[in-house]
């Protein structure tokens, strides 16, 4: 195997799964160690068909089975014809035996490990194409650790990079825009610890960090030699922080509940924060979805009027000073003073690479939670069908399908257009049923009928100026979602994360992190889409849209993946043997190949080793066999990814960050030595000239 120098460092965590206390506490406020903000009584599937037995008998609870008992055949319509036919001679999604690698997976697996690199295959090579504090605006200066600016970090590459994007500017791929969201800061990591206080900050700090967060646009040239992907200086290049104006549209638009003493129109937000997973728009531009939002706001236990106080519990806002101590510097951070700041956040978020000059927007119509993720696929009959996940635990997965229709190309004037079609639409949350009840036992043990499987439907909450949820307004809807959809009862999930369409078997696949808390007193129970008690490892979960059409409103849904430790019984790998796979545990971002194999990368390992980026095909007699392409350093996550023929990109998210402060650095990377661990991008190659013989996974 080929590895960057090594350093062989303790992992240290101290909360669920394998997050450090620092990471929990600067990324999402400490989510894991508070009640989660969903206490509303959704009655499950295993509850209704309980009391439908009691109150009906076997029969009714039979009809509920039968319904689900087609497979996915019945429901792929065009989506399962489309399939190449070696895939659908082997059966439709169905395991059969182990063979030689399908294509894009041919590569000798990574093992586990808790060393301080990124560890690639055997015949792969790697370089860091742009890390925290480089120059991405012209004017930037040379990254110094110890003399930051605001307005330097302004013009640098951005902090914890989480989200990559790559938007081809030529048909070979040698010119891109790389696009990177920037989730959040860790103080106590970007500033030497005998310049940063805690408890104190100062203002040119705070600014700094400001400048940190949002998103980067640079341009990369990729060596058609050698392989590697560097970043070029480029009237491209752009930095959004949390000083960018962002244009809000959509039904919301104007809203009153998004009205501040600075912007009395409800129209006007500067900034996006805690930017997750994201996509790429068929028209060439980038959605991103802001998560975590409610750790930058203080004073929320001052919210006296108790409609207020509920809204703002229900999106985890709470307490009084923040840890980042913004509110000292900018009352847009204080609720008690600018209550309506908050809701001004929790959006998707979209952006145009390729005009550097052009107006971010919030899109209001796909409704505001901690949106991991948003992606696209378009629907038969040419609309445009958006996917995302609440990032928390016991929430819900969402869909939001467009009025207008979809306009192929990239030109200025389909960006617009199709830019457009996310402002005007329906949105719908799911509800999940199991086909096996009363089998479901917490254990993770399989159903009779050998899959967890079952049906869905899609709920609508609202469209246009329309509530389908009594009690709540349109606007009610769209600001505080969460709380609309609470109201219709759909399925409470474990962590739903990044969504993504697969563009080969037209399946929808979605990463459910974890969940700690499924089964525990007085919480959600086990159910078959989320079936295992204390789920500290997550599982994958694919479903198959009536007729293969994003559209539809009905879908047939199972596991691929229920996610650990293969010698574990409570583990299942889509059938396939578990003896020859890798371990995986907390799957989160995802992306598909041209071969329409999964990657999934990994966000706090709770097996003890490093996270990383894993390969997975979803068809055939491979399907299940999940391969570890890479692993990266100690205390990092694996964010991203990006995968095409020729190149792997990752994004390696909070290195060192299972330290305490940047005193005593657990890691080194990337720069080595003595340096501070700087969060970066990644590109992975096969080694020897591009093209048939460079292709990832082909020897």
């Amino acid at each position: 195997m080929s590895f960057e120098p090594q350093r062989l460092l303790p992992l240290i965590t101290s909360h669920p799964g394998g997050r450090s206390a620092v990471t929990c506490e600067y990324r999402c406020g400490n989510a894991c160690a508070h009640p989660e903000p969903n206490t509303s009584e959704n009655e499950y599937f295993g509850d209704v068909v309980k009391n439908m037995l009691s109150r009906r008998g076997a029969l009714k609870a039979s009809a509920v089975m039968a319904a689900a008992a087609g497979g996915f055949a019945a429901l792929s319509g065009t989506a399962a014809a489309a399939e190449p036919a070696d895939v659908a001679a082997a059966g439709h999604g169905k395991p059969g035996r182990p063979g030689r690698p399908v294509p894009g997976t041919d590569f000798e697996a990574v093992p586990p490990n808790k060393v301080d690199a990124v560890t690639i295959p055997e015949g792969y090579d790697q370089r860091v194409v742009i890390r925290w504090g480089d120059a991405v605006e012209f004017g930037a200066p040379k990254f110094d650790f110890r003399k930051q600016t605001a307005a330097a970090q302004a013009k640098q590459f951005g902090y914890n990079n989480d989200f990559v994007g790559l938007i081809p500017q030529d048909p070979l791929g040698i010119r891109n825009l790389l696009v990177v969201n920037h989730e959040y800061t860790t103080e106590v990591h970007m500033f030497p610890a005998d310049q940063y206080d805690p408890a104190n900050p100062t203002e040119e700090q705070v600014k700094i960090a400001w400048a940190a967060h949002g998103l980067s646009v640079v341009q990369t040239f990729r060596d058609p030699i050698g392989g590697a992907l560097r970043a070029v200086p480029s009237p491209f290049n752009r930095r959004i922080t949390l000083n960018t104006a962002f244009e809000v549209r959509g039904p919301a638009a104007g809203s009153k509940f998004l009205k501040t003493s600075a912007d009395p129109t409800g129209r006007k937000v500067f900034g996006t924060q805690n930017n997750c997973a994201g996509g790429v728009t068929p028209w060439g531009t980038v959605l991103s979805g802001e998560e975590n939002v409610n750790q930058y706001f203080a004073n929320a236990a001052s919210v006296t009027d108790p409609v207020a106080a509920a809204r703002l519990k229900r999106y985890g806002f709470s307490g009084a000073g923040t840890t980042r101590k913004w509110e000292r510097f900018d009352k847009r951070w204080d609720l008690a003073q600018e209550p309506n700041e908050a809701n001004r956040f929790g959006w998707v978020v979209e952006i145009d690479p390729n005009d550097p000059n052009s107006t971010p927007v919030k899109h209001t119509a796909l409704g505001r939670f901690k949106h991991e993720a948003a992606n696209i696929k378009i629907t038969k009959d040419n609309r445009v069908a958006v996917y995302s996940g609440d990032d928390e635990r016991f929430e819900y997965i969402y869909k939001f399908v467009s009025k207008g229709k979809y306009k192929p190309g990239k030109s200025a004037h389909a960006r617009r257009h199709n830019s457009a079609l996310l402002d005007d639409g329906t949105l719908y949350v799911a509800r999940f049923t199991g086909d096996s009840p009363g089998e479901i036992d917490g254990t993770g043990k399989l159903p009779a009928d050998g899959e967890f499987d079952g049906v869905g439907e899609w709920i609508p909450l609202v469209s246009g100026n329309k509530s389908f949820v009594d009690g709540f307004t349109a606007e009610e809807v769209y600001v505080f979602t969460r709380q609309a959809a609470d109201k219709v009862q759909p399925t409470k999930m474990d962590r739903p994360e990044d969504i993504e369409p697969n563009p080969v078997n037209g399946r929808i696949y979605a990463a459910l992190t974890n969940n700690s808390d499924r089964g525990a007193a007085g919480k959600a129970g086990v159910d078959e889409p989320n079936p295992r008690v204390n789920n500290r490892n997550g599982h994958v979960l694919e479903w198959d849209e009536d007729r293969g059409d994003s559209g539809a409103t009905k879908f047939k849904w199972r596991l691929l993946l229920v996610c650990g430790d293969p010698k574990a019984a409570d583990t299942y790998f889509g059938g396939f043997p578990k003896d020859q796979v890798s371990p995986i545990s907390c799957p989160d971002n995802v992306a598909f190949d041209r071969h329409g194999n999964l990657w999934i990368s990994t966000d706090g390992n709770a097996l003890g080793s490093n996270d990383g980026l894993f390969s997975v095909p979803v068809d055939g007699p491979e399907r299940g066999h999940v391969k570890q392409f890479l692993s990266v350093p100690v205390g990092a996550e694996t964010c991203g990814p990006v995968v095409t023929d020729h190149l792997v990109l990752v994004a390696v998210q909070h290195p060192g960050e299972n330290a305490a402060s940047s005193a005593n650095p657990t890691s080194h990377w990337p720069d080595g030595g003595t340096a501070q661990p700087r969060p970066s991008i990644v590109s992975v190659w096969k080694k020897g000239r591009w093209g048939q013989v460079g292709r990832i996974g082909v020897k």
